[in-house]
Order: C-alpha cells, then structure tokens, then sequence
C-alpha cells in the first residue's frame, strides 16, 4: 500500500519538518485557492479522540508535489474550512 501521495511535509515555527497525513483538498472559487487539512502522521494511531487538524492554503504548482502552503488569513475562510471539515466528517461517518 502505498500512502505517499497523501503525506506533505510541513515545517513548522521552530523549522522542524514534521510529516503530515493530507486529510482532503478542495478549492474555493470564492476565494481563488484550494486548501488542504492534514493532521501529523501517527496522531491518528492512538485512540484519542482529539487528533488536531491543521489547515493551510496553497498555491499547486505545475508539479504537485511543490504546492506552496500560506497561512489563511481571514475569518471568512476558516468559516469555509470548518464547514467544509464538517461535512467531510459527517460523510466519514455514515
């Protein structure tokens, strides 16, 4: 099995690499950007309940494993993004 494609490295504020699950991805055309919600490899594994999620924008680049990752900025995306995270969670579910 091959989970490569789904993993991203993401560096964190100290600059340490941290390699992150991708959760999902989407795109908003209200604000131009896809996001992607990812959590840290093996914080899934345990049975906590509290697996915290994190979300960033990216620009894809032509290749996509050089996607570049931005801070979201505003309150009107993190309302997309916690709406969105939402309805994925209700689908995992049923």
């Amino acid at each position: 099995m091959n989970h490569g494609e789904n993993n991203i490295t993401v560096v964190d504020e100290d600059g340490n690499e941290q390699l992150c699950e991708v959760l999902f991805t989407f795109d908003s055309e209200e604000f131009g950007k896809s996001y992607v919600l990812y959590y840290p490899v093996g914080a899934g594994d345990d049975d906590d309940e509290d697996t915290e999620i994190h979300a960033s924008a990216f620009i894809p680049s032509e290749n996509e494993q050089d996607g570049e990752l931005m801070p979201i900025e505003t309150e009107e995306e993190w309302d997309l993004i916690e709406e969105m995270l939402n309805t994925f969670l209700d689908e995992e579910e049923e």
